[in-house]
C-alpha cells in the first residue's frame, strides 16, 4: 500500500474513532495495513496535545469546533509535520488534497492555512 493510501486508512480509521468513540482497534476490518494503523494508533493517543497545536493556529477556532473531517485531516498533518518522515510540503499537500475530497474547497483552503501557521511557528 501506498502511504497516500495509508494516509486515507488511517484518516478513515480516526474519523470513525472520532465519530463513533469505539476503541480504535475495533474498527480495524479485514488486513489493516501497519503504517495506517501505527499513525491512526499514534494520532489517537497524542489527540489532545495535537488538538492544542491545532486550536493555536486556528485562530478563533478550537480544534473541537472543526468538523471531524477537517480535525482529523489536521490531526494526521500535524502528527507528520512533527515528525521528520515526511517533508512539510508533502504532509501539507496530502491533507489539503484530503479535505478537499472528503469536504470541500473551502475545507481545503482551511487546513492549509492552520498547517502554514504551525510550519511558520515551527520554523522560528
Amino acid at each position: 500500500m501506498s502511504r497516500k493510501a495509508g494516509r486515507r486508512t488511517a484518516f478513515f480509521l480516526l474519523y470513525q474513532w472520532d465519530v463513533t468513540g469505539q476503541p480504535l482497534a475495533s474498527l480495524y476490518e479485514g488486513e489493516v495495513d501497519a503504517w495506517a494503523r501505527h499513525t491512526a494508533e499514534a494520532v489517537a493517543a497524542e489527540a489532545p496535545t495535537l488538538d492544542a497545536l491545532i486550536t493555536a493556529a486556528a485562530d478563533g477556532w478550537t480544534a473541537d469546533r472543526l468538523g471531524a473531517v477537517e480535525r482529523n485531516i489536521l490531526r494526521i498533518a500535524v502528527h507528520e509535520l512533527r515528525g521528520d518522515e515526511v517533508p512539510d510540503e508533502v504532509a501539507i499537500d496530502e491533507a489539503v488534497t484530503l479535505a478537499r475530497r472528503y469536504a470541500t474547497d473551502d475545507a481545503g483552503r482551511l487546513v492549509n492555512g492552520i498547517l502554514g501557521r504551525i510550519v511558520r511557528e515551527k520554523a522560528a
